[in-house]
């Protein structure tokens, strides 16, 4: 069965982008498109399983963390002022600074915090960066364990470890590792095996008992301060103020979700686009939502329009989603 996002130029089909997804509950795999056996880097959607890290090694309670910082830890976030704030907050809350974090810099993904940066004259800093909450997150577990925080973004690191181990027991398979954009370990695991992370996450109370707080408290920081995942408009953000989910975005067409309730109970999912499109993963995923029973409402990434340098609408993108039910 075909799974894809179509990009059509007028009345003709232009470009296909294949996708490939999971669907876990509490049976095991209930539903795939395309190959749920792909093995792929789950890239930022991994961020709420390294946020488990916290807690397991008792950085929350030590450094007084807060769900807002919580939040922050599993964000691709848009580098705004309210992101950056509580970046900086975290880091003092740890008696460290932005120069301790590896994660590099970017200018924010926010255009409107882009143009602010540029009216002031001022440039990005690693604040900025969309994974500077992961970033202190991680800190935050090093010092918490007794691990230097120096190297905290090498896979031989204690944190990096502990984040290894903990994605293989709640997929059930030992996840293969290369290093991601902001320089820390990215994990690779079979869709499948990825989706029943999600559900875990959705479902904590099934998860392996070290992790059932952990995943809880995770799951209710993102939930209650879904404006710290991504952003005002990004789609996680959007997707969890209008439904009962848990929604991670992940660079180059990966995308996680935990959803809390459906009209099949609560669901893993783990998607791919596989040539890495991120505007056809929209695509993917909000028609995902609605063929599983779920009505976010409009969205622009229903049925976005292609436009041309001139700012004329000259086709849509669409998707096409079989699923194959288990």
């Amino acid at each position: 069965m075909k799974t894809e996002v179509l990009v059509y130029r007028g009345d003709l089909v232009e470009n296909r982008h294949r996708v490939s997804l999971a669907l876990y509950g509490e049976e095991g795999l209930l539903a795939y498109g395309g190959n749920p056996t792909l093995v792929s880097y789950m890239r930022s959607s991994a961020k709420p399983f390294q946020a488990l890290a916290l807690f397991l090694s008792g950085a929350v309670e030590r450094f007084g963390l807060g769900e807002e910082e919580i939040a922050l830890a599993t964000a691709s976030h848009d580098g705004t002022p309210r992101h950056v704030e509580v970046a900086a907050r975290f880091l003092e809350k740890l008696g460290l600074g932005p120069g301790h974090l590896a994660c590099g810099v970017h200018p924010p993904f926010s255009r409107e915090a882009r143009e602010a940066l540029q009216r002031a004259g001022k440039s990005p800093t690693p604040l900025h960066h969309n994974c500077s909450g992961k970033h202190a997150g991680m800190l935050a577990a090093a010092l918490a364990l007794g691990a230097p925080v120096e190297g905290y973004e090498r896979p031989e690191h204690p944190v990096q470890r502990l984040n290894r181990k903990t994605l293989a027991e709640l997929s059930g398979a030992e996840p293969l590792w290369a290093t991601d954009g902001c320089s820390v370990p990215t994990f690779a695991l079979p869709l499948a095996r990825a989706a029943r992370a999600f559900y875990l996450l959705a479902q904590p109370d099934r998860a392996p008992k070290p992790y059932q707080e952990p995943l809880r408290r995770v799951g209710e920081a993102m939930r209650r301060h879904p404006e710290l995942v991504a952003g005002p408009g990004s789609i996680d953000t959007v997707l969890m103020e209008r439904l009962p989910l848990l929604a991670k975005r992940g660079a180059d067409g990966y995308y996680g979700l935990a959803l809390l309730e459906s009209p099949r109970g609560p669901l893993g999912v783990a998607l791919k686009v596989e040539d890495g499109s991120a505007q056809a993963r929209e695509v993917a995923v909000m028609a995902l939502l609605r063929l599983l029973g779920l009505e976010p409402g409009p969205t622009p990434w229903d049925r976005p329009e292609v436009r041309n340098h001139r700012g004329l609408p000259v086709g849509h993108l669409e998707a096409r989603l079989e699923l194959s039910w288990v």
